[in-house]
């Protein structure tokens, strides 16, 4: 009987099997060997990676946010808390101003742009650049200098200057967006803490 059961095995699903097998110890391999970069220029730059907009950092490490987070910590437990309520406030107060700043980098990020009128997108640039190239090449289009200065010289307005703003930063939005989650996160998680404190 257990001979019959060995024989209706199929080997090219036992191979895939062994393959899959062979590829995740070889896959958790390289990842025991890989730990972040080697070269100098590697280090220094995810040596700033938290300097860019600070939000890795914890609100509590800014002794200016510390003081705002024991201020809402305090409102939000009521005066006469105890300790523990206290705790649980500060829990929900600090994730509170974690969302805050969040929204405020983002917020930075976009206005920042949309206050430049020179605003120009990345790709836009890149193709005036191709454009002018094409124009110092022999047989090149003879265009009017008016025509030329009037493309040249023209940024995207309202909504296409937006567009072009996101497209430029959507890896940083991207990364805005992950914070702000993970904030809300503990916020409802703080709040549910505090609730069942009560």
């Amino acid at each position: 009987m257990a001979n019959l059961k060995r024989s209706k095995r199929h080997p090219r699903k036992e191979k895939v099997l062994r393959d899959q097998v062979h590829k995740i110890k070889s896959n958790r391999a390289n990842a025991r060997t890989s730990t972040g970069p080697k070269t100098e220029q590697g280090l220094a730059r995810s040596a700033r990676n938290a300097l860019r907009h600070g939000l890795s950092l914890p609100a509590v490490a800014d002794p200016a946010l510390s003081e705002e987070i024991e201020a809402l910590a305090r409102e939000i437990a009521g005066p006469s808390a105890s300790v523990e309520m206290l705790e649980l406030a500060r829990k929900v107060a600090e994730a509170q101003i974690d969302l805050r700043r969040v929204r405020h980098a983002r917020h930075q990020l976009l206005s920042r742009s949309l206050a430049d009128p020179c605003y120009e997108s990345k790709a836009s640039i890149r193709k005036k650049g191709r454009f002018v190239i094409d124009l110092l090449r022999p047989r090149a289009p003879d265009i009017k200098m008016e025509i030329l200065e009037a493309y040249l010289t023209s940024t995207p307005q309202g909504p296409s200057k937006f567009a072009a703003i996101l497209s430029d930063h959507v890896k940083q939005l991207a990364a805005i967006d992950r914070y702000e989650r993970r904030a809300m996160s503990r916020r409802k998680f703080a709040i549910r803490e505090f609730d069942s404190g009560r």
